[in-house]
């Protein structure tokens, strides 16, 4: 089998998304994983159909009309946020890398913290159904939603793209389709899931997922753990004999330079404050205390399947790295060893088949497959909502548009996400596509999140500040990415990259936090006059909810 490269191995992106790179050969069916893949389909076609029932209005297709639990939306952002990068990716880096693999999962945590205390409740409290509706709470409507809708689109589309190339090279993998086939059925299931049940049916395909791999993770876990008497010391020991280095449990593995280092902490922590998709589901709750109880159940949930992931790739470690069973004994490695079969992504699936046994590792094959379906349908709805909502509904009828109007276009615009999503996933089949999710992240960090910040937290941010500010943080992001090695050298075949870091972060965040308050501060508009009167009334709604109940008032 040829080996597989996951797209987390060559760019930060690869903590965001499912996008595996290479060429595959066909597998032989798995029965198990092919019963359990129908049943999860048909579970959730019900489920979609339960939905298409109750999703009457423009709220309830969007916001699954705010009932929403903080616990169940706890469990569907964390179903969102957990992809099948997590689970192979990460544990793909500490299989190969050892005690290094954990800068991923910690960075992941550190952005929630910022989402708890300073984004979930002001987001509940100003906006209606996306972020934009917050960031252009009392700047001009025009100018703001439209570059908030782009910085969306952009990541929603750019996410997508890895999302649909890794979902065809993955389910090609396990389940042995074509990968043109596999990368039809993910975006077939996606419009179904959100064109007929919005919200209510993304939330629930999410709350699904989340359950079935964390249980799938823990039994890993404490399968690799009942090996060695539940003993942490002993698991690490038996590592370190195994891969005859003690380099497995020391840092720098990965980022060694400290600009890398700063750069891919800010892309973690902001990126992850400036997904659409995530920020969306905070509109789905009652009210701004379930918000952050939506926030602290997401953080347990994820934080503990990082946990299980460091756990499940030291176990791979001793339990798959020298087992002839899942090598690939006519290759061999640098060290001399053979590699796995499939590539180092693949050790957290031989390591189910090694605990426990065909049955298990179906399983867990359709787990990874829900975990695709779960992402994808996530982002497709916060597209469809940027364009119906942000763009049709309050740019082009300005805020006049009918509820039921509003819904049918973002229903089309679900469609045609889902049918591009397609188009450019088999487009991209043999592409090096590790820049688009990097870019992506570069985006949110670079353009949402700074907007989105600011317009809650600084009086002086003018609607001339944000618009310049943003754009710049948008520009420098994409040109730094296209300039630096992921695009310049691995892409564009150049012999060395005029950007040295493959982590633009550090430098587009800078600019676009510069460029805020640089155009802010020296416009002397009438309009910034205002625009700055209004963040006392903005301040208090954001702190109190009073009026959030309602239609966002300007």
């Amino acid at each position: 089998m040829k080996t597989l490269l996951l797209v987390l191995l060559t760019s930060f992106a690869a903590f965001a998304g499912e996008a595996l790179t290479g060429e595959v050969e066909k597998q032989a069916l798995n029965m198990s994983a092919i019963i359990m893949f129908l049943i999860f389909v048909g579970a959730t076609l019900g489920i979609t159909y339960w939905a298409a029932k109750r999703t009457k209005t423009a709220k309830d297709f969007y916001t699954a009309g705010g009932g929403i639990t903080g616990f169940q939306n706890g469990m569907a952002i964390a179903g969102d946020y957990m992809s099948a990068a997590s689970f192979l990716g990460i544990s793909a880096l500490v299989y190969a890398k050892g005690y290094d693999g954990l800068i991923y999962s910690i960075g992941f945590l550190v952005g929630w913290p910022i989402i708890l205390f300073m984004v979930a409740e002001q987001l509940r409290n100003l906006g209606k159904y996306t972020f934009a509706d917050v960031a252009s709470y009392r700047l001009r409507q025009t100018p703001i939603r439209t570059l908030a809708a782009v910085g969306s689109i952009l990541t929603v589309v750019l996410y997508l793209i890895a999302q649909m190339v890794g979902a065809g090279k993955l389910i090609q993998l396990l389940f042995g389709l074509d990968y043109e086939i596999a990368v039809v059925l993910v975006g077939v299931l996606m419009i179904l899931y959100v064109t007929f049940g919005g919200m209510l049916a993304t939330t629930w395909v999410q709350i699904i997922k989340a359950f079935l791999l964390l249980s799938g993770a823990t039994f890993m876990a404490i399968a690799v753990m009942a090996h060695y008497n539940f003993n942490f010391e002993t698991l690490f020991a038996t590592a370190v004999q195994m891969k005859e280095t003690t380099s497995i449990m020391a840092p720098g593995g990965l980022v060694s330079d400290p600009v890398s280092a700063i750069s891919l902490g800010i892309a973690l922590m902001f990126g992850t404050a400036g997904l659409p998709h995530i920020l969306m589901r905070f509109f789905t709750v009652s009210d701004a205390k379930e918000a952050r109880k939506s926030v602290f159940y997401a953080t347990g949930f994820i934080g503990y399947f990082y946990i299980l992931t460091f756990i499940i790739g030291f176990g791979a470690i001793v339990m798959v790295f020298q087992n002839p069973q899942y090598l690939d004994l006519a290759k061999q490695a640098v060290d001399g060893g053979a590699p796995i079969l499939g590539g180092d992504n693949m050790a957290a699936i031989h390591l189910s088949h090694a605990v426990g046994g065909d049955f298990f590792l179906g399983f867990i094959s359709a787990v990874a497959f829900a975990t695709i379906l779960a992402v994808v349908s996530g982002l497709t709805l916060a597209g469809a909502s940027a364009i119906s909502h942000d763009l049709y509904a309050s740019v082009i009828r300005k805020g006049k548009a009918d509820g039921m109007m509003e819904m049918k276009v973002s229903k089309v615009s679900t469609v045609i996400l889902g049918i591009v999503a397609i188009y450019l996933g088999i487009a991209f089949e043999d592409q090096n596509i590790a820049f688009m999710v990097g870019l992506a992240f570069a985006i949110a960090a670079s353009a949402n999140f700074p907007i989105l910040f600011l317009s809650m937290y600084w009086s002086k941010l003018t609607t001339r500040g944000a618009l310049f500010g943003g754009s710049l943080g948008l520009l420098t992001a994409a040109v730094l990415v296209v300039l630096g090695p992921t695009v310049w050298v691995d892409v564009l075949k150049n012999a060395e990259a005029i950007f040295p870091y493959k982590y633009p972060a550090l430098f587009s965040v800078s600019a676009a936090f510069i460029g805020i308050w640089f155009f802010s501060i020296t416009d002397r508009s009438e309009n910034s006059e205002k625009e700055k009167e209004a963040y006392e009334a903005q301040f208090i709604r954001s702190q109190t909810g009073i009026g959030a109940e309602g239609a966002v008032e300007h």
